[in-house]
């Protein structure tokens, strides 16, 4: 990538055939002189920094107008990649954005690569990492919690701490090699407080990286299967659960024959439902299938809601199930428990997660919910009052930290000579900056900003 290049790309998203606005975004020191020549503002509209010029894009060879449109100019450094920004606000829709993009690339820009924009952000000084990667969040963001989580990262809530951290960690290696070099000019180390402050640095760490189960939630949504016999009344309670009629349900059983699918909300996380064919011995082909499908959207899920009938209670059919799932996160949901009391079915102890339902009516989707929460949360204190929420590269970066962290109190315990703990202290620092962007290589860079779209 060279940064002296100024980039093209469509910065909104693309509809066809219909759409109000589209934005052609550019960015470079040529910017600015390929706007004027695409674009013809009437009148004496001056062409100064965060103003909005109206009128018409031209092809430049033939004078023939392609839409007409409203210009905006961000000048450096008062823009997103502190560069000069153009953007030409056209008419939605395929053609428009299209023919002007094809114009700004026949004038002297080029398509810009994905992420492109946010990584001149990053190098330019206008973004961290931390916040680079929080604005790819609240693009994907899929409810109002995650974009909340986003929003928390771009403005600096995650590399806030981090810096702190990495700060603490830096002043305890200066005052380490202080004594290396001039150990008889200055007082004894107190090996006591710096192991304080080293495991203080590792308990804020260990804080941080345990929001990281929220944060892959958030992101990536919760796979949650249905699991049970046929006719238990798996897909009643999809359809309550959801409010909607997306399973047929009638009274015979075997009624579903493939997976169907259904997104919801569940406690800020999006969650999508698997109503799976009920699980028996059968000749008929098509179930045959069926079955399988359930088995496998069983493996594959996150948590499994294990559904039986009160009135049938817990039968050789369930242990049989049971017996292939028992080592998956599940909840055994009692359903139908308005037509048999559901504290009489029996099953196995060590299930503690129950949940008694009645789908037709509606009746435990709350206490469902909650349980589900409860599952894939747990009782992470640590997490609880943190608005932040790390990805994996985050968290891996923070996985580092706190094993070096752990070496250097293991070297001050046993103890080594001071060298040994400046080597751990540096790895610390290393990967704490690697969060933020102050040691991170050209290979991780590429990596993180290849997931972007071409116009972020």
């Amino acid at each position: 990538m060279e940064q002296g290049e100024t980039i093209a790309a469509i910065a909104s998203a693309v509809v066809p055939h219909q759409g109000s606005i589209g934005i052609v975004r550019l960015s470079g020191s040529g910017a600015v002189a390929i706007a004027r020549q695409l674009f013809h503002a009437p009148g004496t509209q001056p062409w100064e920094t965060h103003r909005i010029l109206y009128g018409s894009i031209r092809n430049p060879q033939t004078g023939v107008m392609v839409d007409e449109a409203l210009l905006l100019l961000m000048l450096a450094p008062r823009s997103f990649t502190r560069e000069d920004v153009v953007e030409f606000h056209c008419h939605g829709g395929m053609m428009p954005v299209q023919q002007v993009l094809q114009l700004c690339l026949q004038t002297g820009a080029r398509l810009a690569e994905p992420g492109e924009f946010s990584l001149r952000a990053f190098l330019n000084g206008r973004l961290d990492l931390t916040q680079a990667e929080s604005v790819a969040d609240l693009v994907g963001a899929g409810s109002p919690q995650a974009a909340q989580m986003a929003l928390a990262g771009l403005r600096g809530k995650l590399a806030q701490p981090i810096r702190q951290l990495r700060g603490q960690c830096l002043d305890i290696l200066a005052e380490v090699e202080a004594r290396i070099d001039f150990e008889e000019d200055l007082p004894p180390l107190d090996e006591g407080a710096i192991a304080a402050q080293v495991a203080q640095v590792r308990e804020q760490v260990a804080r941080i990286l345990a929001t990281a189960h929220r944060g892959e939630l958030l992101r990536s949504g919760l796979k949650v299967a249905i699991v049970g016999q046929p006719n238990v009344g798996k897909s009643s309670l999809l359809n309550a659960w959801s409010r909607s009629d997306r399973a047929i349900v009638t009274d015979l059983p075997g009624t579903t024959r493939d997976v169907v699918e259904s997104s919801l909300m569940v406690g800020g996380i999006p969650v999508q439902v698997l109503d799976t064919a009920g699980i028996r011995e059968t000749g008929d082909q098509v179930e045959k299938m069926g079955v399988m499908r359930s088995r496998q959207a069983a493996a594959e899920a996150d948590l499994i809601l294990f559904t039986l009938d009160a009135q049938q209670g817990w039968t050789a059919a369930e242990a049989e199930i049971y017996a292939q799932i028992q080592h998956r996160p599940l909840i055994l949901v009692i359903n139908k428990s308005d037509l048999a009391p559901p504290e009489s079915v029996q099953y196995p102890p060590e299930i503690t997660a129950v949940v008694t339902t009645t789908a037709t009516t509606q009746t435990g989707i709350d206490q469902l919910e909650t349980a589900i929460l409860t599952q894939v949360q747990g009782d992470n204190i640590q997490a609880a009052d943190l608005d932040i929420a790390i990805n994996q590269r985050q968290a891996a970066a923070l996985t580092a930290a706190q094993r070096a962290l752990i070496h250097v109190e293991e070297a001050i315990a046993t103890p080594l000579p001071l060298d040994f703990w400046t080597i751990d202290l540096r790895s610390a620092i290393q990967a704490l900056g690697a969060i933020t962007g102050e040691d991170v290589t050209e290979s991780v860079l590429d990596q993180i900003f290849s997931r972007f779209c071409i116009g972020k």
